[in-house]
């Protein structure tokens, strides 16, 4: 009988546990062909969250809990259970219930026809129209950007095969998005749709800084576009400003229109000011990324793994 182990990270979840309890069942007793495992990764929790954990591990031998030392975010946490998982696959699931457990039947059915990653991409959001909007954004200049094939409207809400989960667990950088890590590695990938959930407990974790944060770890780590168009940029301002000077020097010597001093300087000063900063934050983003990889700390610690 394979085995299937489902992820769960959670942050703050206490009010979810009934409704992961109950959807759990429903998995188990809709898929008995398989062998389940339930493994919690509490990131930091200060609500009853893991306490929640140790009462479902007590109960059920099935459900497994990480325990990390502090809150190092939803990316870290999904690094650190998949370096736990033994099973033949693991599928990803948020811990607030959003995703529906109704389509794990077909994510299994694509795993056994020989697809290595069945992830889903919803067809509707309950997200406000803002982020709805910038996440469409975000993805389409992260498609643009890079060379690698990016499943838009996609999350973690995904199966993997042990191979990906293997593949995943040679990838130790700890500015992680896993979005990106996901197209990375490869593999046969099916997508499938799905209606999420209303969250019925608690609120969204993420934060608009969050999610822009997010959002630049992923541009910067799976694409030097930045910096190509920070030199690209560049070079036209450079043409422009020399075609100005011509500009100039023709009007003055040949019109004989006196050069207006103030302004033009205070506007060309503060222009190319503002392009410079916009490159050395550009670059500044990318010496971060090498910074926090080169003193090679682990990604996390663990206070308990049972």
């Amino acid at each position: 009988m394979k085995t299937i182990t489902i992820l769960l990270p959670a942050y703050n979840e206490a009010e979810s546990f009934p409704s992961i309890k109950e959807c759990m069942k429903t998995v188990i007793d809709n898929n008995q062909e398989y062998d389940w495992e339930f493994l919690f990764v509490n990131d930091g929790s200060t609500d009853q969250t893991l306490q929640r954990m140790k009462e479902l591990n007590a109960q059920d031998n099935r459900y497994h809990y990480i325990d990390l030392s502090r809150n190092y975010g939803k990316e870290i946490a999904i690094m650190a259970g998949l370096d736990y998982v033994k099973s033949d696959a693991v599928i990803i699931m948020d811990a607030d219930m959003q995703h529906p457990v109704s389509v794990i039947p077909e994510m299994l059915k694509h795993w056994e026809e020989g697809y290595d990653d069945i992830y889903a991409q919803r067809q509707t959001s309950n997200e406000s129209w803002l982020k709805q909007k910038t996440s469409k954004l975000y993805y389409k200049i992260l498609q643009k950007s890079t060379n690698i094939p990016i499943q838009k409207d996609t999350g973690d809400f995904r199966l993997l095969d042990r191979k990906c989960i293997d593949a995943l667990k040679e990838m130790r950088e700890t500015d992680r998005n896993n979005k990106g890590m996901f197209s990375w590695i490869g593999f046969q990938k099916k997508g499938i749709f799905y209606q999420q959930n209303e969250r019925r407990y608690g609120k969204t974790k993420w934060s608009y800084y969050k999610l822009l944060n997010l959002a630049l770890t992923g541009i910067t780590s799976f694409t030097t576009t930045p910096l190509r168009f920070a030199s690209i940029f560049g070079i036209i301002v450079s043409l422009l400003a020399f075609l100005y000077l011509i500009y100039i020097i023709f009007k003055t010597l040949i019109i004989g229109d006196p050069v207006q001093g103030y302004p033009t300087l205070m506007v060309t000063i503060l222009f190319l000011g503002g392009i410079q900063l916009i490159a050395l934050g550009i670059i500044g983003e990318y010496l971060s990324h090498i910074f926090n990889e080169t003193k090679k700390r682990p990604g996390y610690f663990i206070r308990e793994y049972k």
